[in-house]
């Protein structure tokens, strides 16, 4: 019993605090651009489900704390539908019950009423939000902590592998991957991972020249002591820096700033690389992830961050160390994903802001509907594909039938 209590600790409390944490801030960016235009707000809620706590401000806005950590929300007042895009019946009707309530011009007050680009602000924020805290967190962790520099200096060449086939040698230094400049092995890693049957181009220094060699990774399955097993690219390098060549970096405040611009550009380059890899079928998609292995890696970040030391003070600064470090990758993928031009989503509505702006009038009510079932049944399929994914990563379908035999 207490070591299923743990396990659940490990794996459900890392993971609730992460979610929650990210989407309230994205949330809190609609919230706070949608203040600014002097939208009106019922709700800003942390959580959902049962309350917990909640007040009213002045302004008539209830702050509400739930019982289920799972992110959170904010209501404009007048909200008709999930969509909250209704069409030309749907905002007439709206305007002329909130007249007939609060008097004429009370409309101007509602989301639905804001111009065009305002409702466009408002939207965009949430992913905005999201790309920020991102910035933020790394901002603070290049400045405060700093960062380590570690040279792609190859140790061992593999029999047998791509590396081997293209030429490597036992102390070569990769400097460029595909014409960019590489100062970090993890940057190689980043690029051969997700580069499987396609060839790379390097530039290597081999005795102070510039060698320059093409390898064709190949894809393996590998163990990832955060996310489990994957399929990814496989070069068959090791890589030991010479003594001294490790550095270690803490920005001043504006390099920081920038450092963290481009880290967060960097994730984002390598997830639409991935996604159009899977369009043009050179990926199986096996590496997305639903909400199974975001706690997977929340409980691989949280036990590796504590097996680094056995002070407890110690484990508890890694462990949150390691964990707003993750949240900041999350962040990053949810707001990528919200803007994806799918109904129900961020970008969904962006879509439709589009069309109402050309065409002078909200999208249709059966156009929505459909859309809006469409996007449903996309966004669903994707997380059940993401399950999926998770579930063969955690071995269940080996467990189940283990027991079955």
């Amino acid at each position: 019993m207490l070591n299923l209590l743990g396990q659940v600790f490990v794996y459900v409390v890392p993971f609730l605090l992460v979610l929650t944490v990210v989407v309230t801030i994205h949330e809190l960016g609609h919230f706070l651009v949608a203040r600014a235009f002097k939208v009106k707000v019922d709700r800003f809620s942390i959580g959902f489900g049962r309350t917990l706590f909640s007040r009213t401000d002045r302004h008539g806005i209830e702050w509400r704390l739930a019982l289920l950590p799972l992110g959170g929300y904010v209501k404009f007042s007048g909200d008709l539908d999930s969509s909250s895009v209704p069409d030309q019946a749907g905002i007439e009707a709206l305007r002329q019950e909130i007249v007939a309530e609060h008097g004429p011009g009370a409309e101007r007050d509602y989301f639905y009423f804001k111009p065009i680009w305002q409702r466009a602000l408002i939207v965009v924020a949430g992913p905005v939000a999201n790309f920020v805290l991102a910035i933020t967190i790394f901002t603070l962790l290049f400045a405060g902590l700093g960062v380590s520099v570690v040279p792609a200096r190859i140790a061992e060449v593999q029999p047998g592998t791509a590396a081997a086939a293209a030429g490597f040698q036992v102390q070569d230094r990769v400097i460029e991957v595909n014409g960019r400049a590489i100062a970090d092995y993890r940057d190689v890693g980043q690029v051969v991972a997700l580069r499987a049957g396609t060839p790379v181009d390097f530039v290597v220094l081999r005795d102070g020249q510039r060698v320059k060699l093409t390898a064709t990774p190949v894809r393996q399955l590998r163990e990832d002591p955060i996310s489990g097993p994957v399929r990814v690219g496989f070069l068959g390098v090791g890589w030991d820096p010479r003594p001294g060549e490790v550095t270690y970096i803490r920005y001043p405040p504006h390099e920081a700033l920038g450092q963290a611009v481009k880290q967060t550009g960097d994730i984002l380059g390598t997830t639409m690389v991935y996604l159009g890899r899977i369009a043009t079928g050179k990926e199986s998609g096996d590496l997305l992830s639903g909400p199974l292995g975001i706690a997977k890696a929340a409980s691989g970040v949280t036990k590796q961050a504590a097996a680094a030391t056995t002070d407890v003070g110690l484990q508890a600064a890694n462990v949150s160390l390691m964990l707003v470090q993750f949240a900041a990758i999350v962040s990053i993928g949810i707001g990528f994903l919200n803007l994806l031009p799918i109904p129900v989503l961020d970008g969904g509505h962006l879509l439709f802001y589009g069309y109402e702006a050309v065409a002078r009038r909200p999208v249709p009510a059966k156009v929505q509907e459909v859309g809006y079932r469409v996007g449903l049944a996309l966004l669903v399929g994707l997380m059940l594909f993401a399950t999926w994914n998770d579930l063969q990563k955690l071995s269940l379908f080996k467990f189940l039938g283990g027991l079955a035999s």
